[in-house]
């Protein structure tokens, strides 16, 4: 089997063998990996992970000399993504992989305003303590991100789960996989973009996983 791979600014296809997938692209999130295909994330912007964990949806963009940064609450991950990092970028030094990611809450860090020209926010705005929490945490990742750039988000939502989770307060639900999150639904996301004066460029996409929980993608651009 082999996989055809389309490169940022019209570069022509590449062929690869489907067992380099994983090794091209990581465990890159598949709705990121979307955005890639379509064109939306070119060769020569910066890129801002807003909770990188690992570095799980950075492989590619490492191994292809983008200009990354990161940030993450915890420091085991960012440690790891720091080794990826200067791994997988030969022109990057275990030194400078330190500098670029940083130990830091998404609510409360030094990346400057408007550095950025696409802001990665996965799997992390689900985990605020409540509304305010939840809108510090967007302003957060929202604030870094250049106008005219990229806004990529995944979050757990209600939607599609309604009658499944169970209200704790504040925006929090307990899930059926029995986790507690905050959960959003779209008029949440419709007035944040409003707030934001984000421009949609995708509908709202959500995943329901056998009515245990609900991931929603949200895609924006900075006006």
């Amino acid at each position: 089997m082999r996989l055809h791979v389309l490169r940022p600014f019209g570069v022509p296809r590449v062929t690869h063998d489907a067992t380099d997938v994983r090794r091209l692209f990581g465990d890159i999130d598949i709705y990121l990996f979307d955005q890639l295909q379509r064109g939306r994330i070119a060769a020569d912007q910066r890129i801002f992970d807003a909770g990188c964990g690992s570095g799980r949806n950075l492989v590619f963009f490492l191994r292809e000399g983008y200009d990354v940064r990161g940030i993450d609450p915890n420091p085991q991950a960012v440690a790891a993504t720091r080794r990826l990092a200067a791994d997988l970028a030969p022109h990057r030094s275990l030194q400078r992989a330190t500098a670029a990611f940083q130990v830091a809450a998404l609510e409360d860090h030094q990346q400057p305003d408007a550095s950025a020209d696409v802001v990665i926010v996965s799997a992390v705005l689900h985990f605020a303590g409540g509304h305010g929490h939840f809108d510090a945490m967007l302003d957060g990742a929202w604030r870094p991100l250049a106008p005219g750039g990229l806004f990529f988000a995944r979050l757990a939502s209600s939607i599609g789960i309604e009658r499944d989770v169970q209200p704790l307060g504040d925006g929090r639900y307990r899930l059926p996989d029995g986790s507690d999150r905050y959960l959003v639904d779209e008029a949440r996301l419709t007035a944040a973009t409003a707030r934001l004066r984000g421009q949609w460029l995708d509908p709202l996409k959500t995943t329901v996983v056998q009515g245990q929980r609900a991931m929603t993608t949200w895609v924006l651009r900075k006006a």
